[in-house]
């Protein structure tokens, strides 16, 4: 196989993953506070072949000398585009939306033994009973998975209210006998450098390892404490896709991956008539 069909077999497989990728984000977009997810691309070894034999043929010349052949592309990176989304108001009250860019909700996944801390900036959570009491519920988020408070911990609520609501600096307020309680605060933290947040899927992101992240976590994830101002109560973030780039993207990938098979169609055709002619 040529070096040109290698090339363009190493970038269709590259850019199957951007379509992917497009095709992923199109379908989140009514995610609430899902966040765009881009491709970046970056060149294989390339290899320089000098094929000027006399030096006079270098003087005034504009372009490089020689003849650089590369290997193709590869997907670099995948970056997380974490603007703020549209806000639609919902009117429920476990609907919230974060207020600052740089805030995320904690979610509790995993199993016993297992337990691992992710975060999303989706604010949908419902109220879902406990397995350990029968009297008493804890908030969730649409999978199941606890909301974890300012203690740590998920955030459990005992039974017998009759309404509920979240302030603006995040603590929940439940309404027992015409008398108002707080049962609980809803933990947010600040990550410093979002850049380094890694979908695990559900509309989560993980911090890597504390080895691979090169910070101590307590350094990216800032705990924010109980202050006004925090989240919008009966509001929900909507998922950032511009469904109109997306789409130009989407062209973009299709026909660079058009072309790269056509290159190995005719390559394929042109060694073919070659074999032909030395036999």
């Amino acid at each position: 196989m040529s070096r040109t069909m290698i090339q363009a077999a190493v970038t269709m497989n590259q850019l199957q993953q951007k379509l992917d990728l497009i095709g992923h984000n199109m379908a989140n977009s009514q995610t609430p506070g899902y966040k765009t997810r881009n491709a970046e691309f970056s060149s294989l070894l390339t290899q320089q072949i000098n094929n000027l034999n006399t030096p006079e043929n270098a003087v005034n010349r504009l372009t490089p000398e020689g003849i650089r052949v590369g290997s193709g592309a590869r997907l670099g990176a995948i970056n997380n585009d974490l603007s703020i989304g549209a806000l639609q108001t919902t009117n429920r009250a476990l609907d919230l939306a974060l207020r600052n860019g740089r805030h995320f909700f904690q979610i509790q996944t995993g199993e016993p033994g297992a337990i691992e801390t992710n975060y999303t900036r989706d604010g949908s959570f419902y109220l879902q009973t406990t397995s350990a009491a029968a009297d008493s519920v804890m908030l969730t988020n649409g999978d199941g998975e606890p909301v974890l408070g300012q203690n740590g911990a998920p955030i459990v609520i005992a039974n017998g209210f009759e309404g509920i609501e979240v302030r603006d600096n995040g603590q929940i307020v439940v309404e027992r006998g015409g008398q108002l309680e707080v049962a609980g605060a809803i933990a947010i933290v600040e990550i410093t450098r979002p850049h380094v947040l890694e979908a695990v899927g559900g509309n989560l992101f993980r911090l890597p390892d504390a080895d691979e992240l090169g910070f101590a976590v307590n350094e990216v994830a800032l705990p924010v404490g109980i202050i006004d101002s925090l989240v919008e109560s009966g509001i929900l973030e909507q998922a950032n896709v511009d469904l109109a780039a997306q789409m130009s993207e989407l062209l973009m990938a299709q026909r660079a991956y058009q072309f790269n098979a056509r290159t190995i169609s005719t390559t394929d055709q042109m060694m073919g008539l070659i074999n032909q002619l030395r036999s």
